[in-house]
């Protein structure tokens, strides 16, 4: 194969079915932050974060009253929602922490810091920020190096706005 997608390329949103709009829309708006762009009637909400026309849809056309779907079956991993710097996502998990949402895991990956949850309907949820690409570990044959290391989330809420 020849073709190389083009580097400034970038995933633009990701779409969810979900059971409950508005079990969804307290999660994602009410709790994360991201804010409604648009309703489509009842059924379907399209959020943002920073005035973009949607960086998630969320809808109930195939899904309303469902149960989660199964975690060992084919289907979305996780939603990645990368924030700007490591002061944003201590912010985040602080938020996290007041209202006593449980994370699933929490770690270091060398190029990235993470944290991971579920939303309402069980689909993963990774809130993370990127070390700057010069900082990113490299093995000694110029590769990349990424791990899964604890991160240390005591030292993390150190980082946040007072």
């Amino acid at each position: 194969m020849d073709y190389k997608i083009p580097s400034a390329t970038q995933i633009g949103h990701v779409h969810l079915k979900v059971s409950d709009l508005q079990r969804s829309i307290d999660f994602y708006c009410g709790l994360l932050g991201f804010e409604i762009t648009t309703m489509y009637g009842s059924q379907a909400a399209f959020i943002s974060a920073g005035g973009y026309h949607h960086h998630i849809g969320l809808n109930t056309w195939y899904s309303k009253n469902t149960p989660p779907a199964p975690v060992k079956a084919p289907g979305l991993f996780h939603t990645a929602i990368l924030y700007p710097t490591r002061k944003d996502l201590a912010n985040i998990l602080y938020r996290l922490v007041q209202h006593n949402y449980p994370l699933t895991g929490a770690a270091d990956h060398g190029v990235s810091e993470a944290l991971y949850l579920n939303d309402p309907d069980e689909n993963g949820v990774e809130l993370y920020w990127d070390r700057p690409k010069a900082a990113w570990p490299m093995h000694a044959d110029g590769s990349l190096e990424m791990y899964t290391r604890e991160l240390d989330l005591d030292q993390l809420l150190q980082e946040r706005e007072h």
